[in-house]
């Protein structure tokens, strides 16, 4: 499973590097040290954290906002179905739903706490893997 730095966690979360270590200090997401002694947050525990922050509100008031209408963000859903899937990503406040093929979600390794970027154009969803 991928894992996240403190700063990859606040981008995909829309806040500071500081905000983000202040909550890993205090417990709200669960943090490990990788073999150089690097804090890092575990892709599924980020992603249902995201969630729970969005549905609360933050402690801060942070906008976000997507240049060139890119969300990047965290997947906190994958739904497949036989030939069609459902993905969600959490991107700062914004949780954006995309239509796509089963194979699709295959060929990009779409799954729960990976990090991916969500392009909107007028009405469809694209998904791009970071």
């Amino acid at each position: 499973m991928q894992s996240y730095t403190i700063g990859q966690a606040a981008r995909l979360l829309g806040v500071s590097p500081d905000t983000a270590r202040r909550w890993a200090d205090a417990g709200r997401v669960a943090t490990h040290r990788d073999e150089g002694g690097r804090r890092l947050i575990d892709g599924r525990a980020l992603a249902a954290f995201s969630v729970e922050l969005a549905k609360s509100g933050s402690e801060e008031d942070v906008s976000y906002t997507s240049v060139r209408n890119a969300f990047p963000g965290i997947v906190t859903a994958v739904k497949l179905g036989d030939v069609a899937a459902q993905v969600e990503i959490q991107a700062g406040p914004h949780r954006l739903v995309s239509l796509l093929t089963r194979e699709a979600v295959e060929e990009l390794g779409l799954e729960v706490g990976v990090e991916a970027t969500a392009r909107v154009k007028s009405t469809n969803v694209h998904i791009d893997r970071a």
